[in-house]
């Protein structure tokens, strides 16, 4: 796939080549291309103004701009000075002597606001062609990316302040959190049980690791990367969400049946906090916790460097990996939904800098790294942007004990954020729409994820963000906007996208990675499709998942949770039985989601309950929901209910 800028923009600089081997004054060549600058950008602007905003706009409005300042600056040198000659002829020399000031003031104004003009504005990747995918599509469903959408996860009047901040249960409901997940394990499955759905995922790798078609089996570990570089940036700064981790480690332990010692969760680059860390092992006490805090244990590295640098020349870097990945049959990763100052973007493979290189509290981490990103310095220009460049992204998602290794890609996008350790931020876009996103994205396709989450936040991270927009630094601006973001993903994608003389091989074994994933973009921002919805190609799916209640099947829980009469008429009576002490919410939905009303909330004993219902409600369908927290293990259950 071509980036539509590399086609548009080279037309200055193939000008500009051809003019200077035939020895032109560069004065001729300014001129020249502030002409042809100056009617692009009038050809463009003045039928749709809203382009202005376009990036390759930003890229030639700043020589159309300084070309316009040139003549405006010669023409007021060459009034101002004829006008001083005529006041000498005149013997009105202090007129004439104002006149040459005017003309001097003017010829420093052009030089000064032709140079500021012409460097403004840092030149940024203008959108691609949608809907052409490349590569191979990888999953159970090939392609597949589950988004689930949830507006009740999060509390929108969150202050993120003292004693409000966005990780808190009063903040973020561990229940509905629950729900989202198994609505999106399912969904990515196409099962219509939990158990199922992580019987499906595992057969899947293992059919496709030379492992045969097995689910798990007992004694296997498994190791999960969360994202935990927030920590350095105190309280209000987004890491992966307590209450989505807990959900994941509620799913191996009670549905799977993964002992908890054989799996180790955390971030070895950083710690888990004492919030993440309490919140996680009250409920799963003898899970390994990775960090530096009591009752955590650092994340030793293997004793060989595994991780072999697929560039061969001057920043070549070979590396050791967390033991515990090497030990693990499988790996789960938990990134953040954010952009980064450095790489643009920061979804599974940028989490897995913190896999490399840190595994005490006083190391440089993954720093080593930086140069193959797009804007290693975080600068807030994109100096190593050119497509075709060596990006370990690519050495990351293909090594067999890091990408390779994966079996699920679940991306926390409950809160996001805007950089590497920054709070979290309300989204404009729809269906958003000034509300926290509270997303998760759930894919087997290391690229077509990656790619989904690119096209978001390309969309709402753009110039003119009223707090993110341009000019770019080191904390703020368009970051996923940067040339050669995606750059990586062409690459994971498809090998002929590979720049010359770099082969991926990051075990160094002699074997070359081959595709890994497919990679698109979208068709456009409100409808959000790629070519498996357009039933136009083989690329991505993107499956919008926002009615939980019905995207679970009703068999699988309603036995548990039942109603009568119903159809209901004047009144109704939900009944249940506990089988021990619980936390329990009893809930009414409309169909479409939207909260009705509760009609119990606590602690309850164990035993048989009943709660009275007289809905003041239009008839139609609704659901009855009831979310039941026993220990470490919370259960939802559903039942369809008719208003008449």
């Amino acid at each position: 796939m071509k980036n539509i800028r590399d086609l548009k923009s080279t037309w200055k600089e193939r000008i500009f080549s051809f003019l200077r081997t035939q020895h032109v004054p560069s004065r001729v060549i300014f001129i020249l291309l502030g002409v042809l600058s100056t009617a692009w950008f009038l050809i463009r602007v003045i039928p749709k103004p809203s382009r202005v905003y376009y990036p390759c706009m930003k890229a030639t409005a700043p020589l159309a701009a300084s070309f316009i300042t040139y003549i405006i600056g010669i023409t007021g040198i060459t009034f101002f000075f004829r006008k001083a000659q005529q006041r000498i002829y005149q013997s009105r020399y202090l007129l004439a002597a104002m006149c040459l000031m005017l003309g001097l003031g003017a010829g420093a104004w052009t030089i000064i606001s032709t140079n500021q003009t012409a460097s403004a504005t840092a030149v940024l990747q203008e959108p691609q062609t949608p809907n052409e995918p490349i590569g191979v599509a990888k999953g159970i469903f090939p392609g597949r990316v589950v988004w689930v959408h949830s507006p009740d996860a999060t509390d929108k009047n969150c202050t993120n302040t003292y004693n409000d901040f966005w990780y808190m249960d009063g903040n973020t409901k561990q229940s509905e959190v629950n729900l989202m997940v198994v609505a999106g394990i399912q969904q990515l499955t196409g099962t219509s049980s939990e158990s199922a759905a992580w019987d499906a995922i595992f057969r899947f790798y293992n059919n496709n690791h030379d492992k045969g078609d097995l689910g798990y089996t007992a004694g296997e570990k498994i190791a999960i990367k969360m994202n935990m570089n927030g920590i350095w940036g105190g309280d209000p700064a987004i890491n992966t969400s307590p209450q989505v981790a807990l959900a994941v480690l509620d799913q191996l332990v009670n549905v799977v049946g993964v002992a908890q010692s054989n799996i180790s969760i955390g971030d070895p680059n950083c710690s888990l906090n004492d919030v993440t860390y309490n919140h996680l092992h009250d409920a799963f006490p003898n899970v390994v916790y990775w960090g530096w805090g009591e009752g955590r244990v650092l994340a030793e590295p293997s004793v060989d460097m595994v991780l072999i640098s697929s560039d061969p020349g001057e920043n070549h870097f070979e590396d050791a990996l967390p033991q515990a990945y090497l030990d693990a049959a499988y790996l789960i990763n938990l990134p953040v939904f954010k952009k980064h100052h450095r790489a643009g973007i920061s979804i599974s493979c940028k989490n897995h800098f913190g896999s490399i290189g840190a595994y005490t509290k006083s190391t440089s981490g993954a720093e080593h790294l930086h140069y193959s990103l797009p804007c290693p310095q975080a600068s807030g220009e994109a100096v190593n942007g050119n497509y075709g460049a060596y990006r370990c992204f690519v050495d990351i998602m293909g090594h067999k004990d890091l990408g390779g290794k994966t079996i699920l890609h679940l991306v926390d996008g409950l809160w996001s954020s805007v950089n590497w350790g920054h709070p979290p931020i309300k989204w404009r876009m729809a269906p958003f729409n000034g509300d926290w996103p509270n997303s998760l994205f759930l894919s087997l396709d290391p690229v077509a994820i990656e790619s989904v989450c690119y096209d978001f936040l390309y969309e709402e991270f753009d110039e003119a963000h009223p707090t993110e927009g341009s000019p770019a630094d080191e904390d703020k601006g368009p970051y996923p906007r940067f040339e050669g973001t995606d750059d990586y993903l062409h690459q994971a994608a498809d090998p002929t996208n590979w720049p010359n003389g770099i082969t991926y091989d990051p075990e160094n074994d002699g074997l070359a990675l081959s595709s890994m994933g497919t990679h698109e973009h979208w068709n456009n921002a409100t409808n959000k499709q790629y070519t498996r919805n357009l039933k136009t190609g083989n690329g991505i799916e993107l499956l919008y998942v926002t009615d939980l209640l019905n995207s679970i099947p009703e068999h699988q829980l309603t036995s548990s949770l039942l109603i009568y009469p119903n159809p209901v008429k004047t009144s109704a009576t939900f009944q249940f039985n506990l089988e021990q002490n619980a936390l329990v919410f009893l809930e009414i939905y409309s169909v479409d989601g939207k909260h009705i009303q509760t009609l119990s909330q606590g602690q309850l004993k164990a035993g048989i309950h009943e709660f009275k219902w007289s809905p003041q409600v239009r008839s139609g369908l609704y659901i009855g929901r009831l979310s039941v927290t026993t220990g470490n293990h919370n259960k939802n259950y559903i039942v369809k209910i008719t208003v008449e």
